[in-house]
């Protein structure tokens, strides 16, 4: 999915009704416009039925856009919790949305309730540093990140899918070719988003380099490999973590255990249970975080440190450390049996 770019959806407040009109004939069936002052900031918004009704109360079509314009518009906020507006907008069946900063009414994106399935005050980072031995020879010439899975990049699949659910402000870790990602995908603007990349001059582990992030926008931070195909629901991901009060999230598959044979369980010889042919679930770890911006203090500087390493720091420490159970669809691209099925799932999987 291609996310767009979000300035077509501004018009100057020094426009006129007119100019309003072709600019909502270009954008057809997402036909809303927010005026904005010179700095980008939100003043009103105009639909073509705001234009309707003020040409029938006498307006001409070459007066200034401020004329017809509501000038109350709905609007979320970058940086906070928006599930309940987003409800009340889909409920109310309003499709175009803005986004303003934090702090002010500047416009920071306009999300499309079309494409998007929601908003979330995320910030993600990508891991994309690695070699790719196991799929070699596909990664002499090109980073694992940019092999294609039904015609589209691994990680541009990833890239999409947390654009989808309103993470817009995303960091790209990379080593290995990293300067084909850099070319690939610029700064993230043809999609709508902001990307950034990090830079390992020595491999830093699963999490390691995301402490040369310094510039993080949301208290919340996702962390991914790039080389997973998962049609995972980061906004139920997100709403688990903060309903449990969580410190740090991870996503877990599960892994079933057949035994074939009767178990029994044991004190010092003495059999204590029996238990005929039992099924034992476990849960391993699907790769994905999300975690607290002020954990970032736990993660060492220019230090190779896995994901592991502070999960167990966590644990150390009495934080809450929680398991997400994977329900849909996930599959870590890690060798040519692996590519092969991708392949093959991407064309059946709803993603």
């Amino acid at each position: 999915m291609n996310m767009e770019n979000f300035e077509k959806y501004l018009i100057s407040e020094k426009s006129s009704i007119r100019e309003a009109l072709i600019r909502l004939d270009k954008l057809a069936q997402d036909a809303t416009v927010f005026v904005v002052d010179a700095n980008n900031a939100l003043i009103g918004a105009v639909t073509d039925g705001d234009i309707r009704r003020g040409l029938i109360e006498s307006k001409k079509i070459d007066d200034p856009i401020q004329s017809v314009m509501n000038t109350n518009p709905h609007y979320l906020r970058n940086g906070e919790n928006n599930s309940l507006k987003l409800n009340e907008f889909k409920t109310k069946n309003l499709q175009i949305i803005p986004v303003l900063r934090k702090t002010d009414k500047v416009i920071c994106n306009v999300i499309n309730l079309r494409m998007h399935r929601s908003y979330l005050p995320v910030d993600a980072v990508i891991m994309a540093g690695g070699q790719g031995q196991r799929l070699r020879p596909l990664t002499e010439n090109i980073p694992k990140p940019l092999l294609k899975v039904g015609g589209t990049p691994i990680i541009e699949r990833n890239i999409d899918r947390l654009a989808m659910y309103g993470i817009d402000d995303i960091s790209i870790s990379v080593n290995y070719l990293g300067e084909q990602l850099e070319s690939h995908f610029g700064n993230g603007s043809a999609k709508g988003i902001r990307m950034q990349y990090i830079w390992e001059t020595e491999p830093l582990g699963t999490i390691g380099a995301i402490s040369k992030v310094d510039n993080f926008t949301n208290d919340h931070i996702l962390v991914m490999n790039s080389d997973l195909l998962t049609n995972i629901d980061f906004e139920d991901f997100f709403h688990d973590f903060i309903q449990n009060k969580a410190d740090f999230s991870v996503l877990s598959l599960p892994y079933k255990v057949d035994v074939p044979y009767a178990v029994l369980e044991t004190d010092n010889g003495q059999i204590k249970s029996l238990k005929e042919k039992p099924s034992y679930t476990y849960y391993s770890n699907g790769g994905i975080y999300l975690m607290k911006k002020e954990l970032l203090n736990r993660i060492p500087e220019n230090t190779h440190f896995n994901a592991t390493d502070l999960i167990e720091a966590l644990i150390e420490e009495g934080k809450r450390v929680r398991s997400y159970p994977m329900l849909g669809y996930w599959l870590d691209i890690g060798n040519h049996d692996d590519f092969i099925k991708a392949q093959n799932d991407v064309t059946h999987i709803q993603f």
